[in-house]
This record gives C-alpha cells, sequence and structure tokens, in this order.
C-alpha cells in the first residue's frame, strides 16, 4: 500500500516525545495507514518579537513569549485543520483550542501525577490518567466561538475540559497523555481513534472527530 506521510510534533521545542510517535508509529504503519516522521517547527515569528524587545531595553517574560508561541502555532494548525486530519495531545489538545477560537485558563491547582480521573463522556468511561499541566482549555470560550467543537472528556476532579473533537473537521485532542510510560495505559485507546479517522479519510469518507468519539 502506498503510504503518506504523517507529521507529528509536541512540546515547545518541537523534539516530539518518543513514546507519543512509536504509538502512532505502530498503530498507523503497522497498518499500512501511513508513515509517521518528526519535525522541528519554526520559532522565526515568536524569535523575531524578542529580538525586536531587547533592541528597545523591554523585558521579556516567560508567559509573554509562550503566549507568543501559542498564538502562532494556532495559526499553522488554522491553515492545517480543514486539510489534514489532527491529533492534539497535551499543548496540541491546547493549540487546537486556539485555532478554534477558544481560550486557555490557568488553573488554581494544576494537574499532576499518574492517578488523575478522566471521563470519555460518550461512553461513560473513567480512565486513570497521566497530567502534567498547569493551564485548561476554558469551555464557555469554545461556544461563544461559534466552532462546531464537542467536549468529549473531563476531569471528574475539578470538571476541567479534557478532550475535544470537531463536528465537521477530522480534529482530535487529549489534555492528559495517553502515552505515559510506564503507564497507566487506560486512555491509549485515543490512539486507536485516531487511527480509525485516519484511514477513513484517506478512504475519501468526510469522517469528522466527533463521529469517531462517538462511535460513528
Amino acid at each position: 500500500m502506498n503510504r503518506g506521510p504523517l507529521i507529528a510534533f509536541e512540546g515547545i521545542d518541537g523534539s516530539g516525545k518518543s513514546t507519543q510517535i512509536r504509538l502512532l508509529a505502530d498503530r498507523l504503519e503497522a497498518a499500512g495507514i501511513a508513515h509517521v516522521v518528526t519535525f522541528e517547527p519554526t520559532k522565526r515569528e515568536t524569535g523575531r518579537r524578542i529580538r525586536e524587545m531587547a533592541r528597545s531595553g523591554e523585558a521579556v517574560a516567560p508567559e509573554q513569549e509562550l503566549e507568543w508561541f501559542m498564538t502562532d502555532r494556532a495559526e499553522h494548525v488554522r491553515e492545517l485543520a480543514g486539510q489534514y486530519p489532527l491529533f492534539g495531545i497535551c499543548l496540541g489538545h491546547q493549540i487546537l483550542a486556539l485555532a478554534m477560537g477558544g481560550e486557555i485558563r490557568k488553573l488554581k491547582f494544576g494537574h499532576h501525577g499518574g492517578n488523575q480521573p478522566g471521563k470519555d463522556l460518550a461512553t461513560g468511561k473513567v480512565a486513570i490518567c497521566a497530567e502534567n499541566h498547569g493551564y485548561a482549555v476554558d469551555a464557555d470560550s469554545l461556544r461563544q466561538a461559534g466552532e462546531p467543537v464537542e467536549i468529549t472528556h473531563v476531569n471528574l476532579n475539578d470538571q476541567t475540559v479534557e478532550g475535544l473533537a470537531h463536528r465537521v473537521r477530522p480534529l482530535l485532542s487529549v489534555q492528559y497523555h495517553p502515552e505515559a510510560s510506564p503507564g497507566p495505559h487506560d486512555a491509549r485507546y485515543f490512539f486507536r481513534r485516531f487511527r480509525e479517522m485516519f484511514a477513513r479519510r484517506k478512504a475519501g469518507e468526510q469522517v469528522s472527530g466527533a463521529q469517531i468519539a462517538m462511535g460513528g
């Protein structure tokens, strides 16, 4: 079978977490659906802004650099969202939300550790999840943006958004880490869902992320 490329990256340095890439490769390459590669996204725009502020003598706060980075990535994702199946993990989840017009808010208590409860709203099942983040997608901001996005998962401790799926486009995302190693492995079904979405889109079916998340 002729395999097209799936380009994957994660994190501010664009390095891609090795377990994420391995799990994608195991599921997509073994099925002959796609070839998994990584690349480092450019930081040209963020770097330009920092240099301009440095020349003017202004201080650059880490939060400001992160905001610029997120805005730049959201713009790139917005361009790709209508063309390719996308699966965002952790920071990628937040970038997808920004690309869809949502906002990110700081949590009063961040989610850290390997025992966080993540509920799949379609199945009612609760997975024990590995999480490490201090920000979350604001649910109201997504509704106000008017983008047809489904909230698919929530954290049972504080009801924050933990998963998204688009009702029209092939987009899925999850806030926690389904690839966590050594575990827990409860949420690895996300990779199976992405494989199904990718394969069905490649076969010409206009399936959406929400259809996959709802078992359709």
